[in-house]
This record gives C-alpha cells, structure tokens and sequence, in this order.
C-alpha cells in the first residue's frame, strides 16, 4: 500500500458498510436506494457528479468518509440525501506571505516578505484532519518567517536567502504533511531595513570603495616609480637611449598643434655643463 493510502486509510474510519452506523444507517442508505429507483431516471441528474483532471471529491456517508480515498478525475456516483462530497484543487497554489517585522539575533529590525509554493497532497487528510488547510498554512508561513528569521544576524538574512528559503521549506512540509499539504517552495522576495541603518551601511560601503581606491592609486605610484627608476639605469647606462628619448620627445611636441613652438638646446650641448 502507497503512503498516501496508508494514510488515508487511518483518517478514513468509515466504510461503505451502513452497518456501522447501526440500524438507522442501514434503513436510510435502502431508502436512498429506493428513491433513486423510483425517480430514474430524474435522479441521474442528482447522483451523478464530474471531477476535472485537477479535482479530487472526498464523499462523506452519514458523516463517515468512505474507503478508498478521494474519487476523481472523471465521474463518480453519490447516494442523494445520505451522501455530500467537498471538491479538492490539487493544482500548485502560490501565496504571498505578509511583510513581517522581524528582530534579528543582533538587535536590528528589518521588514521580510516571502513568496510560498504548496499543494494539496492527499485530499481526504486535507479535508479531515484540518478546518481549512490552505488558511492554515498560510498562518503558519507568517509564524515560521519571524521565528527562523529571529534567530538569524542581519548580515546572514542578507547574504543567504537561499539557505534561509530552504530551511523555511522543510520545516514548513514537515509540519504541513499531517495537513495534506506539500509545501513545494518558498523564496524570501525582499528584506527591507531601516532608513537609518541603511545610510549608515551606505556610508560604510562608501568608505570602504575610498579606501580600496587609495589603496590602488598607491600601488600604481609604486610600480610607475620602480618603472622610472628601472628606466633611468637604462638611460644612464646606454647615452645613446637617452639621445632617442629626447628626439621622441621632439616628435611628440611637433605633433601636437600648439600656436608657440619650443626649440630645446641640443642635447650635447647640454652635456658639457653636466660633465663639468
């Protein structure tokens, strides 16, 4: 037997068997039957029910569910008068869970709002072991949002929704699978903080950008120096290197359209003073 027979089969305590509702049960069930008889083929209208493809219908006799679980898709047949039936939707819901005021681990206030995936597992449990399965999963969705956030610091709710999502999920389905319910997914949608700790972390990360900049333009200072100084031995070494820098540099000023044009004195001539 599959488990969600077996399950039903716990639930389900009453049997097609009129007999135990006692004698009463037994004369109204022949009476249903003989009105059926007498009013066909009228009464076809009445006993005959269609279920969708996504539809379950949970049949109650005399107050009892009757074995064998949920009826559907397709037709099925009720006794008028002694037999109703409740509709269950087995298709995916999807439910917004409200913006709940939370108070982290560390003290800090923060908005959360969650988006919950379930659905109806096992019809004839969702009808008898719970008033109204749906309201109830969504009550306890708000619940288990504030106490799982609760015992979360502000920067594990930000940096790790996925696991927070998770952990939500299973203990959600664990404590809905007595409901009938299968709780498919849950995503945390936003986490909003307030206005003052938000400019304090912007601030925060402001300064952190400013400090990782300096500490780049430094960097680069430090290579550009050890670069020169690595040039310079060069030049010091080779004058020819220092005679091609200063016609690069002749090149560069000629080409750059200034209305004053600068000669510098010859390179050698300069030299002279220097040696001296």
């Amino acid at each position: 037997m599959s488990e969600e027979g077996r399950k039903a089969s716990v639930v389900a305590v009453g049997t097609d068997n009129s007999g135990d509702n006692g004698l009463c049960g037994v004369l109204l069930t022949l009476i249903s039957w003989l009105l059926v008889l007498c009013t066909l083929p009228f009464s076809l209208c009445v006993c005959f029910r269609v279920v969708q493809e996504y539809e379950r219908a949970v049949i109650f006799r005399l107050g009892r569910l009757l074995s064998g679980g949920a009826r559907g898709p397709g037709i099925f047949f009720i006794l008028p008068c002694i037999e109703n039936y409740t509709k269950i939707d087995m298709r995916t819901s999807v439910f917004d869970v409200p913006p709940q005021e939370v108070l982290t681990k560390d003290s800090v206030t923060v908005s959360v709002d969650a988006v919950v995936y379930y659905r109806v597992s096992n019809a004839t449990i969702s009808v008898a072991n719970v008033e109204n399965a749906h309201h109830s999963t969504r009550l306890l969705a708000q619940t288990t949002l504030r106490n799982m956030l609760g015992t979360k610091n502000l920067h594990e709710i930000l940096g790790d929704r996925d696991g927070i999502s998770a952990s939500m999920q299973n203990s959600l389905d664990s404590a809905t699978d007595n409901w009938g319910i299968k709780v498919e997914r849950v995503e945390v949608k936003d986490v909003r903080l307030p206005v003052q700790l938000q400019r304090a972390m912007a601030a925060e990360a402001e300064a952190a950008r400013e400090a990782r900049a300096k500490v780049i333009a430094a960097e680069g200072e430090s290579k550009a120096s050890r670069a020169l100084k690595e040039a310079a031995d060069v030049m010091k070494e080779s004058p020819s290197a220092l005679q091609l820098r200063y016609l690069q540099t002749l090149n560069s000023i000629s080409a750059e359209k200034n209305s004053t044009i600068i000669f510098p004195l010859p390179i050698d001539f300069m030299s002279q003073f220097v040696n001296k």
